[in-house]
């Protein structure tokens, strides 16, 4: 096999790489945890091999270019911020996961961007992309019909039930992922050259992928899709040869919206779904405030990469729709801010102003010569306007969700964003590089090291996500269990759940009063020292080894780690019921019952709150029977 049949055969292993990526993130849910299972972890060992494949084919050519376009020094400039900014966390190992999405991310750019750009190539990943939204759109559809409360095998959080969410959990997460492919299919379909038969079949996945959006009944998809269309239908009325056939497809459109509301059953219960979901999703503008809180004490840095989850607890206002765990700021903009702060921000929005300056510069390169007699059809500047335009929507959509963070919405943006920007290209022949000495010394520095890193990171995870799950399938409690934990933690010593989880372990046992409990107590003490010390920004470390040390009489110590955990949660109602309970056992029943009536106000919901509401009858019991104050 010679050099140049080489070389081909490692582009065409990037492209089912990429494919393989682009296909398995949204149907495993997203890539999104679920049930203790990482399915972020395949995409991390496919873009190591991605790398591997690179490598071995900028070694065997010799005249390996690199498409260099502005928006690359955009995207460089970010991944090495976001490199710095890890050494600075303080919280190393959730820095660490966010680094590790942001180099996958990174090399998938870089790697559509140079091994994928020619037009048999993109029109390859064009209509996978299509054809695999209108899978999942039908599936959603259906969903929506049958009032499934299942995403395949899982049973969806009740605000996302009655709701089409195709292989997502989260439907807006799915409105995310179509909104930006509907456009692409809609250009294909109108401007694509392509036979018939295909034509129709492109027809009727654009038609699923649009019932499919509207199915997710997401108010911030359904806008985000107004824009992009509006814009899409905007510059087809410009050109003159397709004025008719966007009228008759806006048209199209627009029925087939009024009949899916005309005719979509919206019964009582789909009504209460609906109306449940729509108080989760609100929820969303109350976070905004303590993300600007938080924003503004960490201002040109931000709180540390994915520290808003955690850092929130100490800005949370006394509001019970507030108390479930956030997550994210439900809002791209305001989130890059509290995790990244101005210059992680200035650097992504360089990203973006790049592109769309590439766009409108470079469209009269990508376009059709206006002497082609009738309508002047061509795939390449159909992906162009597609891909720039469905962009625009999942930017729109970012306003009230936090798509980016979501793997297969980030993964298919960065792809359109490569695929888009490289076809800058045609603009000027100044934007290839051809790698020789000594340019080639640094490249293949920079793939020994993504590869490296992102290889040790994959098997490490790997690993103790192997342990992770023989933990969950074991029996509660037993030494199975805790040999399990024990093994993922050794895997990975810096993951502070996991030390809490073999703590509370411990705890557990010691309160069963066997022979023997204190010593089983102080070992739980040493795991949630090891947690707290991986994250002090957690309250349940302290909360728990507030619990032990009580349990084994120094009061005086379990004073000091409650009050740690009121610092950081103060308004919480898990953290003021176990406050509560603290209080109860130094027998202070009247600040235990303050502490208690505060939780059952922010958490009324006695199954949720048991220790509140149970503690509180005892300590309305004790106060009864104790004696006049004299």
């Amino acid at each position: 096999m010679d050099r140049e049949q080489l070389d081909t055969w490692c582009e065409k292993g990037i492209l089912g790489l990429v494919l393989a990526i682009l296909i398995y993130s949204p149907l495993a849910f997203g890539a999104v945890p679920q049930e203790g299972l990482d399915y972020f972890i395949v995409v991390e060992w496919l873009t190591v091999l991605i790398l591997a494949v690179w490598l071995i084919r900028f070694c065997v050519n010799p005249k390996h270019r690199l498409l260099w376009p502005p928006i690359c020094w955009g995207v460089l400039a970010f991944t090495a911020y976001a490199v710095g900014r890890y050494f600075t966390a303080d919280v190393e190992f959730i820095a660490r996961q966010e680094l590790i999405k942001v180099l996958v991310y990174a090399t998938l750019f870089f790697a559509v961007l140079n091994n994928l750009h020619r037009q048999e190539t993109t029109q390859v990943v064009a209509l996978a992309l299509i054809f695999l939204a209108m899978a999942i759109s039908l599936y959603a559809v259906f969903q929506f019909l049958t009032t499934s409360d299942y995403a395949l095998h899982l049973l969806k959080p009740e605000g996302y039930r009655k709701r089409g969410s195709g292989t997502f959990m989260n439907p807006n997460h799915l409105a995310g992922y179509l909104e930006m492919i509907l456009p692409l299919a809609l250009a294909f379909t109108l401007t694509g050259r392509f036979e018939l038969l295909m034509k129709v079949f492109l027809s009727y996945a654009t038609l699923a992928i649009f019932a499919g959006l509207c199915s997710t009944l997401s108010r911030g998809g359904g806008l985000a899709a107004a824009v992009s269309l509006s814009v899409f239908f905007f510059w087809l009325w410009r050109e003159r040869d397709y004025r008719k056939r966007a009228l008759i497809v806006l048209a199209s459109l627009i029925v087939f919206l009024a009949a899916f509301l005309w005719r979509a059953d919206v019964g009582p219960e789909r009504r209460e779904r609906i109306t449940v979901a729509a108080q989760v999703e609100d929820m969303r503008f109350r976070l905004w405030q303590p993300a600007v809180a938080i924003w503004k004490d960490h201002l040109w840095f931000g709180a540390g990469p994915a520290h808003f989850d955690y850092r929130f607890r100490q800005y949370r206002p006394a509001d019970p729709v507030l108390q479930p765990r956030p997550d994210r700021v439900h809002n791209d903009y305001l989130n890059t801010l509290t995790d990244w702060g101005m210059a992680g921000a200035a650097l992504v929005l360089s990203c973006w102003a790049a592109f769309y300056y590439q766009v409108f510069r470079g469209w009269r390169f990508v376009q059709r010569s206006q002497s082609d007699l009738g309508a002047k059809r061509s795939n390449r500047s159909a992906f162009v306007v597609g891909g720039a335009i469905g962009l625009l929507a999942i930017l729109v959509h970012s306003f009230w969700d936090y798509n980016m963070h979501v793997p297969a919405n980030a993964i298919l943006t960065v792809t359109l964003l490569a695929i888009v920007a490289s076809h800058y290209r045609f603009s000027s022949e100044r934007y290839w590089h051809t790698v020789r000495w000594p340019l080639r010394v640094p490249v293949t520095a920079v793939l020994l090291g993504g590869l490296a890193f992102l290889g040790s990171q994959a098997w490490k995870r790997s690993i103790e996500s192997y342990w992770l799950v023989r933990s969950a399938r074991a029996q509660a409690n037993s030494d199975a269990e805790l040999n399990a934990l024990q093994q993922a933690f050794q895997a990975e010593n810096k993951n502070f759940e996991t030390a809490l989880r073999i703590g509370n372990l411990y705890w557990d046992r010691s309160k069963q009063g066997l022979e023997g409990y204190k010593e089983v107590a102080r070992q739980g003490i040493e795991w949630f020292n090891k947690s707290m010390e991986l994250n002090p920004y957690d309250p349940h470390g302290f909360i728990s080894c507030g619990q032990c040390l009580d349990e084994i009489g120094d009061h005086a110590a379990a004073a000091a780690a409650f009050k740690q955990a009121e610092t950081i949660d103060a308004n919480g109602w898990f953290t003021q019921a176990r406050i509560g309970w603290h209080h109860f056992q130094t027998e202070d029943y009247v600040t235990a019952k303050q502490w208690l009536l505060q939780s059952q106000t922010n958490m009324p919901n006695p199954k949720l709150n048991p220790v509140a509401y149970d503690y509180l009858m005892r300590v309305e019991e004790k106060l009864k029977n104790s004696p006049p104050p004299k």
